[in-house]
């Protein structure tokens, strides 16, 4: 859940921030002294789920704010806090969420968030994949964990195909150059694909993947790549840095790009 808080004394809006974090510690909160910093943010992310405004603000208070944030986002939650009671009435009449009368605690908070007035979607996760150096899938910054090696290394060569697809032989022996050619590995790999498709279904990225019989690949305009952005905008001055000679160090299938890459890096 996204959250934002917006009051203009300071004391006031760390402590808010506080009580929130307390009350949804696996939600997003930004906090803001100006309304016009908040609807900044708000314009540069599509919006929060859920606003908490303090009503009595100097200059654009909160009840102006909410307006111009519910004619931007009509399912955006507004939530009031403030010290008296006599607002809850107006905070009712702009069909606000709801209002928490101060001093805030996460309790009272808490309350709010398991009675929105709007539904909050479900938010899956960015997803961002690092081949320049070593390969790193992350999510949310953290890197993605798999069951196997094998499966990094699967989602590793999927996206150095960049959208091709790929026949299950053809992965075979790519993921086990050295000995595929004795060894059956079609079990494993099928344990390798279950392992990269649950576990990117599990992130809400499991459309990153194309199927096909006996065949598999990335779809290339449902990710983040260094890689991608690289090959789509090099010729823009500034997006060369972003390759300073190594790519998917770890795996020795990738020398080919890397010599493609490297003709254009010298």
């Amino acid at each position: 859940m996204r959250i934002i808080a917006v009051d203009d004394e300071k004391l006031a809006l760390e402590g808010l921030m506080t009580e929130i974090a307390l009350a949804s510690p696996d939600s997003e909160v930004r906090g803001f002294r100006r309304p016009e910093e908040a609807l900044e943010w708000c314009s540069e992310n599509n919006g929060a789920d859920v606003a908490f405004l303090d009503i009595e603000m100097p200059g654009k208070n909160g009840v102006t704010l909410a307006r111009e944030l519910a004619d931007g986002y009509p399912d955006i939650n507004i939530i009031f806090t403030t010290g008296y009671d006599e607002y809850a009435m107006e905070a009712m009449s702009l069909r606000a969420s709801g209002y928490v009368l101060k001093p805030v605690t996460a309790d009272k908070i808490r309350s709010e968030l398991e009675h929105l007035r709007n539904p909050v979607p479900e938010r899956r996760g960015r997803l961002y994949i690092r081949t320049f150096g070593s390969f790193e899938v992350f999510l949310d910054g953290r890197p993605l964990k798999f069951r196997y090696q094998k499966t990094k290394e699967l989602m590793a060569w999927l996206v150095d195909r960049r959208g091709a697809l790929s026949t299950n032989r053809e992965i075979i022996s790519v993921l086990w150059e050295d000995d595929s050619a004795d060894n059956d590995h079609t079990s494993y790999l099928k344990n390798v694909r279950s392992d990269l498709l649950s576990t990117l279904e599990e992130c809400g990225h499991g459309d990153c993947i194309i199927r096909e019989r006996g065949a598999m690949g990335i779809a290339t305009d449902r990710i983040e790549c260094d890689y991608y952005e690289y090959m789509e905008n090099r010729e823009i001055e500034g997006v060369n840095s972003l390759f300073k000679g190594e790519y998917m160090t770890q795996y020795a299938w990738s020398e080919f790009t890397l010599g493609m890459l490297m003709g254009d890096y010298l």
